[in-house]
């Protein structure tokens, strides 16, 4: 009985093309495309188009992008030629578009900011010397930003007023704000809470920065707002034992 030679059935997948041999409906992969055999042969490279035929085209090479973006924190975006790297930018900075509209950028914050709140405390109950200046709080404050705005609150908290009008000032980082508001003598308070706020210029630079709260008689008299700072209940017993404060907020504005 005659034998009929049907042929193959179906294409068969060779996987990577190699130099080995390929029959007619072998199908290979090679530089990204897809081949088919047309014509058996051995070792017949890929395009030689006597022997295959593309079945599947390579499409366009995207871009890598790990070869943009390198660093932890990187931002990808296009500009008009392709992708571009963004690197990231500082603490508390903030993104934005760039005065062309074209690309984007890391800008400071914009003003209207609280930068920081740092309150400075004292209860220690002080018998107070007579002078023309006296100090309440003398130490450091940890400017953040350079050119900042700094808002003063002060309660202060005295017993026994003293007789007279005394001025009070704030010095920071050398300079001495005068008229820091004002303590008047009233009579039959023996109690006294006296508070004030005010906004001053911070200093050029950041860090340590020197800052004094005092009295000042600017006729250079001497004396004391009240006898006692920080009174307790030993003074008088309706009380508890009194905190004066200074509270810094800095602002950028």
């Amino acid at each position: 009985m005659a034998t009929l030679n049907l042929g193959r059935i179906k294409p068969v997948f060779r996987g990577a093309w190699t130099s080995g041999a390929y029959v007619i409906d072998d199908i290979v992969t090679h530089g990204n495309e897809t081949f088919i055999c047309i014509q058996a042969g051995s070792n017949i490279a890929t395009t030689n188009a006597s022997y295959w035929s593309k079945l599947a085209s390579k499409g366009t090479d995207g871009t890598d992008v790990g070869t943009i973006i390198t660093t932890q924190g990187d931002i990808l975006y296009r500009d008009g030629s392709g992708l571009q790297r963004l690197a990231k930018g500082t603490a508390t900075q903030v993104l934005a578009i760039n005065s062309g509209a074209t690309a984007p950028e890391w800008v400071d914050a914009s003003g209207g900011k609280t930068l920081g709140v740092t309150q400075f405390t004292n209860s220690t109950r002080t018998s107070l010397s007579s002078g023309d200046t006296g100090n309440f709080f003398s130490t450091n404050y940890t400017q953040i930003k350079a050119n900042s705005k700094l808002r003063i609150d002060v309660s202060i908290i005295g017993f026994q007023p003293n007789q007279g009008s005394i001025g009070f000032e704030f010095v920071y980082d050398g300079t001495t704000y005068t008229g820091f508001g004002i303590y008047t003598y009233t009579d039959h308070a023996y109690q006294t809470s006296y508070h004030y706020s005010a906004i001053i210029d911070g200093a050029s630079s950041t860090g340590s920065k020197a800052w004094v709260y005092r009295w000042n008689h600017y006729n250079n008299a001497s004396g004391v707002p009240f006898n006692i700072w920080n009174p307790t209940n030993a003074d008088d017993a309706r009380i508890q034992n009194s905190t004066s404060r200074v509270i810094i907020t800095e602002l950028d504005i």
